[in-house]
């Protein structure tokens, strides 16, 4: 399968815990970024390290999990070469990446349910990036 990058802040651990699990159990390999408990830190750190390891390649993928799925996100984002996108349901999670190229998205664990939230993991990694009209689109993203 494929190696993902995890990455939470306290209001996100828990919901990572279970996000972890159900990759593991689909077969992928996580790189996990932090938080490892629910003592308070700061979104920043863990974002930005998910998009290092993206950007880096060690992971192909990259989730990030906090309160909303905005401070996370955009942490992520100023990384260079990510794409990264707060999602809150199935058709947000394939939009990210069917039309933006989208290789790290964040949840909100308090404006979603496990279930939901396994069913958008499941939704981003079927989807492929469609390219077409999309493409030129994502090349300016990547020139800014």
């Amino acid at each position: 399968m494929s190696v993902i990058a995890l990455g939470a802040d306290h209001a996100g651990f828990v919901l990572k815990q279970i996000i972890a699990e159900y990759l593991v159990g689909e077969g992928h390999e996580i790189v996990d970024c932090g938080t490892f408990d629910e003592s308070r830190v700061d979104y920043p750190d863990y974002g930005a390290a998910v998009g290092m390891s993206v950007a880096d390649q060690a992971a192909e993928r990259g989730f990030v999990v906090c309160g909303s799925g905005i401070g996370i996100v955009m942490a992520a984002g100023k990384v260079p070469g990510i794409r990264a996108a707060t999602v809150h349901d199935v058709t947000t999670a394939r939009a990210s990446r069917e039309h933006n190229d989208a290789n790290v998205i964040g949840i909100g664990a308090r404006m979603v349910g496990e279930q939901t939230a396994l069913e958008i993991v499941d939704a981003y990694l079927g989807a492929s990036f469609q390219g077409g009209r999309h493409q030129q689109r994502v090349e300016k993203l990547n020139a800014i």
